[in-house]
Order: C-alpha cells, then structure tokens, then sequence
C-alpha cells in the first residue's frame, strides 16, 4: 500500500476546494432555486445581495472533508490499481483499461461514508441566501444556520444522524462512474501526450490530461449529482417535495423536462478544468516527492486499446 497516494491526494483535494469552490456555490444554487436562470444572473444576484463572501458559504468544512475524500479516491484507486495488476500477472504488469476503470469506480464509492455529512453541510450553506452581514434593525430573514458546525449539529437535531447521509445513493451514483471515466480519461490522455521515448508527459500535459478527465467525469456525474443535491435541499427550507430517490428524478422530469439534469454541465465543465489541473498537478508532484523513487508525472501504464 503507498501511503503516499493519501497523502498528496488529500492535499490536492485541499487545493481543488480552493481554486473552484465559488463556481460550485453557482453551480448548486443553480441546481436547487428556480429563482436562478443561469450562471452570469446567478453570480451577479449573490453578488449584489451577499457579497464576495457568498460565493464561500461553508467552505471550512468542505476543504476538510474533501481533503478526506480526495485521500480515499486517489489511495483507493492507485492501491485497487496495483493489487489487480498483481493478481493477472505480478508486480509491474501493465493496467488493462478495465482494471483502470474498476479502480476508479471503487475509489468513487468508497468516498461516499467519508464525503456525504460534509457534503450536505456545504449545499445547505450554499444555498442559504440570507447574509449574516444584513444591517442591524433591517427588516431582513436571518439565516438559518451560523456557520459549518452550527448546520451540521442542526442537522443531526431536526432530522437525526442519517440526515446527514440524505442523498447518498445518488451520491455513490455519481461519483463511481464519474470517477472511473476520470481516471481511465487521465491515464488514456496521459499515454497519448507522452513524448516517444519518455516514461511520462511534461507538466503542460499533466495538466491538460487533469482538466479534461474533471470534465468528462463531470459530464458523467451531473444528472446524479443534480438529484443528489435536491434531495439534501428537501424540506430544509420548506416542505418536503421528494419522497425518495425515483419520487425525486420522476418529479423533476414530469415538472422542469430531462434538459434540468444538465442544467449545470456548463458551470460544472467550467469549474472543473482548472481544478482538476490543480488536483493532479499537485497529486502528481507530491507523489514523486513523498516517494523514494520519483514517478511524479508517469501515468498508469496501459496496454494496447484492444486488449480491455
């Protein structure tokens, strides 16, 4: 096992968080409020209303708990990786794309106990419109929740621990394929952008292969991650709408039309290039830091396209 892996996972996760977490509040206010149509009215309405600070509601948790997850994904993947190519064929045999894609999605659905508490927290902030910055004597709704910990002790109150794991089925739904398209996309593009005659691409390639992976990924995952989100926002602001997960996707369909699952896969594709170059980048360059032979930029090493 190469603890490694967890390590510069958890500190890339770290700094992903970072670089997209004002796109994703868009993304999820999106998601869950019909009051925003788009990306542009959407940022300048929390803008005018709340602030630079709104587009960061609740992110000291996520950065803590996605650090979390990107260990699990990135360690559960790499070690899933080497135990199958030992069982087909010992140390050093190449990775099938299957084995690539098996890995992945095992990393994806392993996340689910770690990310789903912190997850609920961040979308519940995100989608809390109500600034803690109002005037004093305005005649203003005041938030609900004070702040990470505050929403996270509420939640466990009012709906009980399994609150905080509402919407994990299509949690897990989204993040196992998305991650198992991720990862075979970044292994696959980092094959191709390898110069003959080098074990790996260079930098500009890493990157480039991480953008695009967190793109495709996203485009698996936004129907799910569109379900997943409704459900955690059910009846914390009003009523209960959704009785479960196929209550949820057949009442949104029969409501809004099939075209609201993709509603956000343009913010979602924007957001997630520049943090998936940030992710592997940093991944990558922890990775051939922290061990003792450097393979900081070497991708997974994959046979001939016809042999998965």
């Amino acid at each position: 096992m190469h603890i490694a892996d967890f390590v510069a996972g958890s500190i890339g996760g770290a700094c992903g968080v970072a670089v997209g977490y004002p796109l994703d509040t868009v993304k999820v206010r999106i998601q869950t409020q019909k009051q925003f149509t788009g990306i542009w009215q959407c940022f300048i309405t929390t803008l005018s209303k709340e602030g630079v600070h709104g587009f960061f509601k609740g992110m000291s948790l996520p950065v803590t708990t996605v650090s979390m997850t990107s260990s699990v994904v990135f360690g559960t993947y790499r070690n899933c990786r080497q135990c199958l190519s030992q069982l087909r064929g010992g140390p050093g045999t190449p990775n099938t794309n299957l084995e690539i894609f098996l890995s992945g999605l095992a990393g994806g659905v392993a996340t689910v106990t770690v990310m789903s508490p912190g997850d609920i927290v961040k979308v519940r902030l995100q989608c809390q419109t109500e600034s803690m910055r109002a005037r004093k004597g305005a005649n203003l709704p005041k938030p609900k929740y004070r702040g990470p910990v505050h929403c996270l002790l509420t939640i466990v109150r009012e709906e009980g621990a399994l609150g905080l794991y509402r919407g994990a089925l299509p949690l897990m739904l989204r993040d196992g394929p998305s991650y198992a398209t991720y990862f075979l996309t970044y292994s696959t593009l980092c094959e191709w952008f390898t110069p003959t005659g080098k074990k790996g691409p260079e930098w500009t390639g890493v990157m480039l292969a991480g953008g695009l992976a967190g793109m495709t990924g996203w485009t698996v995952g936004t129907p799910m991650d569109v379900i997943k989100a409704r459900l955690q926002m059910d009846g914390a602001r009003d009523i209960k709408r959704y009785k479960g997960f196929v209550h949820c996707i057949t009442e949104t369909v029969r409501v809004e039309g099939s075209g609201v699952f993709f509603r956000s896969l343009g913010i979602n594709c924007l957001r997630a290039f520049p943090v998936n170059m940030v992710v592997f980048a940093t991944f990558e360059l922890l990775v051939g830091f922290l061990r003792t032979q450097p393979d900081a930029i070497e991708p997974p090493t994959l046979l001939p396209q016809n042999t998965a």
